[in-house]
């Protein structure tokens, strides 16, 4: 339990595009999480349907979604040390 905790939480970054669908909402959020999965769990708690615009019913990320740990990319189960910083963000695609 002491991990991600409020002294030493993961700092989570979510595009404006998330921000503009979830009034309340933050570009910059400081929560306590020990892995991605707890994290949107976090962000559904603070934001219901948040959730489900980031993880399908797999449960995985969903593919228009992109999640970044420290620059790299993760997936549900990647760790979130105390002080990590974590984008959230939708893909870009182009044609």
């Amino acid at each position: 339990m002491g991990e991600g905790s409020a002294g030493n939480p993961v700092i989570v970054r979510l595009q404006g595009v998330m921000v503009d669908l979830f009034p309340g909402s933050t570009r910059r959020v400081e929560m306590s999480a020990r892995t991605v999965d707890e994290m949107i769990d976090e962000l559904d708690r603070r934001w219901p349907g948040m959730a489900d615009r980031i993880r399908d019913t797999r449960p995985a990320i969903r593919r228009h979604m992109n999640v970044f740990v420290d620059g790299e990319r993760a997936n549900l189960d990647t760790k979130l040390p105390p002080g990590t910083e974590v984008f959230v963000f939708t893909a870009i695609s182009g044609g």
